[in-house]
């Protein structure tokens, strides 16, 4: 079994994201979610919402599971028996700073990394951009499906 996993800290889970899996889903049996935690970063979103609208989106997608984790990415691949970790670019700065972290990751633990590109219509939607128009009132909805679930 191919198995994915795809990291982040999803503070939200965009638009962007949701086409990233779809699309990995296409290439692997199954796609692990792994919301990361780090007790240093200051979350919008609480990580239970986090999690319960990721999975909420992928209700009905059997090969998508929704896990998350405090620890190196490589390492909790080893824990989900994930041999890939999936990635989503937007522009080139996306790609510099991925590459960088895909050739890290493989020089300490073999895992290769496989980058899809998001579409066009979200290459411009990013999850730091979208706190900051929640933060001031705005809707996110057009940037985040079912975003009333995060709140």
């Amino acid at each position: 079994m191919k198995r994915g996993l795809f990291p982040g800290s999803f503070d939200p889970f965009t638009k962007g994201h949701e086409v990233v899996v779809r699309k990995a889903l296409k290439l692997f049996d199954e796609v692990v979610i792994g919301v990361g935690i780090n007790s240093t970063k200051n979350y919008m979103f609480e990580t239970e919402k986090r999690m319960n609208h990721i999975q909420h989106l992928f209700k009905d997608e059997p090969n998508v599971k929704i896990e998350s984790y405090n620890k190196l990415t490589v390492d909790f691949c080893k824990d989900v028996d994930a041999q890939f970790i999936i990635r989503g670019l937007r522009d080139s700065k996306d790609y510099e700073y991925e590459r960088s972290i895909a050739h890290m990751n493989q020089s300490i633990s073999n895992i290769e990394t496989v980058i899809f590109l998001t579409d066009p219509e979200f290459s411009a939607i990013s999850s730091t951009i979208i706190r900051e128009i929640h933060r001031n009132g705005a809707s996110i909805e057009q940037f985040v499906t079912n975003s009333n679930l995060l709140v």
